[in-house]
């Protein structure tokens, strides 16, 4: 109830802002890790309203766009089989693959739905025992326990002609990744509170140790930006380097025990490919041999997927930081959300989504280029 009312009081903001302000004496540069708030921060222009010290840089932190190309040309394989009913959410619809999308796939005749909950596709499987009905499972932690609760129904219930096609990520080793390039700048990172309240805290402290950086954890409202934004420059200017939960009244140190159970009972850490930036060890999820019928990849065996990036896309540039949306050549002519070039254009979450939903009408000049994640 207090923080309800702190949100309602019209001068924290400006507060906020205030403090920051005067906390900078130095130049500091802070990676959000999650697409939702890097909307957020577009959209209210609290990157403008910053001191010209303090840099916000996008991370790789929208799901659908570092879901790898080859995966999405395998789910247009799968997808444009005749005894197959394809379920994902409406986001990766437009994701292109190498020449095409799901939607090109429906137009052809594929069997294409959108579906607001893994279990309406396990339902769909249950309505139609002679198709094989296949959901595209793809995210950061915030997904995989549905995903994984809904494999783990199938195989209890007994119904085989469901599958998932797998491309979960995981954040923190996305962190050890970007600090570990040569080349870094990131001092310090926002953490995504829904992240961390399903996985906790706990793989965290042991990375601000090591690299010596701040991360604070954080909610999606701008005063949740803005407070982490304060909580981070106020350790950075102190040389302090801990893990600071912002954000209590959704994350427990502990996370969600029922959700890492489901987690740990259906899944197994695996490399992963990220869209644009590569394989970063052990920073996804596969399902575990227990559950590896359900495994759409392997029940469907598709192999001869040659993949091809459009040559004029720069997502992977955007994606690893080094490359603001706006200063992309493609940026709002040859790439809009109606004719996207890669998956941060056309996603929800996307980088270059939020700068030409919000930017591209006189957009102010970019700030220096920031840090390749790998």
């Amino acid at each position: 109830m207090k923080y309800l009312e702190e949100f309602q009081d019209p001068g924290l903001a400006r507060r906020l802002l205030d403090s920051i302000h005067s906390t900078v004496t130095r130049p500091w540069a802070l990676m959000e890790v999650c697409g939702g708030q890097t909307h957020t921060i577009i959209r209210h222009g609290i990157d403008q309203l910053l001191p010209e010290q303090v840099e916000l840089i996008h991370g790789p932190g929208c799901p659908v766009c570092v879901t790898p190309l080859e995966v999405i040309d395998k789910a247009l394989e799968i997808a444009s089989r005749p005894d197959v009913i394809f379920c994902s959410f409406g986001d990766m619809l437009r994701v292109p693959g190498t020449g095409r999308d799901l939607f090109g796939v429906r137009g052809e005749g594929g069997d294409v739905r959108v579906v607001y909950s893994p279990l309406d596709a396990l339902r769909i499987a249950q309505q139609h025992p002679d198709r094989q009905v296949v959901f595209f499972g793809i995210g950061f932690e915030t997904t995989a326990p549905p995903n994984a609760m809904t494999v783990h129904q199938a195989r209890k219930l007994g119904i085989r002609n469901f599958s998932l096609l797998v491309s979960h990520v995981r954040v923190p080793p996305a962190i050890d990744a970007i600090m570990r390039s040569p080349s870094c700048r990131v001092q310090a990172f926002l953490a995504a509170g829904h992240v961390c309240s399903v996985m906790g805290t706990g793989e965290y402290p042991p990375l601000a140790e090591q690299y010596r950086v701040p991360i604070v954890v954080t909610g999606f409202e701008p005063l949740d930006i803005l407070e982490g934004v304060r909580r981070t420059v106020l350790q950075l200017e102190r040389g302090e380097h801990t893990v600071d939960n912002a954000y209590q009244r959704a994350v427990r140190p502990e996370g969600n025990p029922a959700a890492l159970a489901m987690l740990d009972d259906v899944f197994e850490v695996t490399d992963r490919a990220w869209r644009g930036i590569g394989v970063i060890p052990d920073s996804g999820w596969r399902l575990s041999e227990r559950y590896r019928d359900f495994d759409a990849e392997h029940r469907f065996e598709v192999s001869g997927i040659d993949t091809a990036e459009p040559a004029a896309c720069r997502a992977g540039e955007v994606l690893q930081g080094l490359l603001k949306p706006d200063r992309c050549e493609a940026f709002g002519t040859v790439c809009t959300p109606r004719t996207p070039l890669g998956a941060t254009m056309v996603s929800s979450e996307g980088a270059c989504a939020a700068y030409y939903l919000y930017r591209r009408l006189g957009a102010a000049p970019a700030r220096q280029e920031a840090t390749p994640v790998v």
